[in-house]
């Protein structure tokens, strides 16, 4: 029995090396094919082929499957749209990425807390968004507004999903528009800020977006928690707070030498 156990206890070992591995492999080499293929296609391939599982179900339940693990996969997808817009040489930019991706799949995409869950979703609206608004800055309109409506429904649900039982599909609607109505506005004036020769760039947008869903779900946690005793007063001060640090960085970083 004791031989069992240890037999056992080593085989759990073993297979949690090898997934720590597999996803270090992935981390980099998603970043590392697109750098050296100069191209998005095969990190794009690697990232879905590792999410097979999202894909191997019955018809009828894929797009439940898909919405489930959308949250992931734009973050995977961002970060290989990212590595590929900030060019084909090596950078600085490139190894922070596979840093973010290799923390992601092994510290965070692992964790079901309300906490993890609401950080999983600001990871996502960050990434997605600088993702989305770097590659349509020279396309339609029509497609940045898509791909944000995209990011910002994804992020809502992730969270309601975890922590709501009731039907929410308004309320992720709702901010997939808000999302989409922000990214047609900042479409035309698209300011992204740049870090030297590291090759970091960080659209106004995506800090603009991260900023709203953090408040959004300050407020709404204190409507759980308040109740029918739940006042405007109980969420006035990081709610000022976040309308004020937004319009600092409109009002006095929206130079137009950031504008790409």
């Amino acid at each position: 029995m004791a031989d069992f156990v240890l037999a056992r206890k080593s085989r759990n070992i073993a297979s949690s090396a090898v997934h720590v591995f597999l996803n270090i492999l992935l981390g980099m080499f998603a970043v590392l094919l697109t750098v050296f293929s100069g191209s998005p296609a095969l990190g794009i391939i690697l990232v879905l082929v590792s999410k097979w599982r999202i894909f191997a179900v019955r018809s009828r339940y894929l797009w439940l499957n898909i919405k489930l693990n959308l949250v992931d996969l734009i973050v995977g997808l961002s970060i290989v749209l990212l590595s590929y817009y900030a060019g084909s040489t090596l950078m600085p930019v490139h190894i922070i990425l596979m840093g973010i991706y290799v923390g992601w799949l092994l510290a965070i995409k692992p964790m079901s807390t309300e906490n993890a869950t609401f950080a999983q979703s600001l990871i996502a609206v960050f990434l997605g968004i600088s993702a989305s608004t770097i590659m349509t800055a020279s396309l339609n309109a029509i497609v940045a507004v898509f791909l944000a409506f995209l990011v910002g429904y994804a992020a809502s649900r992730h969270v309601l999903a975890q922590t709501n039982t009731k039907d929410f599909t308004l309320t992720t609607l709702a901010c997939g528009l808000m999302f989409a109505e922000v990214a047609w506005m900042c479409h035309s004036w698209a300011i992204v800020y740049i870090f030297g020769d590291t090759g970091i760039r960080i659209p106004q947008a995506a800090i603009v977006l991260t900023i709203f869903v953090f408040i959004y779900n300050y407020a709404r946690q204190a409507i759980i928690r308040y109740q029918e005793d739940f006042r405007f007063r109980d969420i006035i001060g990081p709610v000022l707070f976040a309308m004020a640090l937004i319009g600092v960085i409109v009002a006095f970083f929206s130079n137009p030498i950031f504008n790409i």
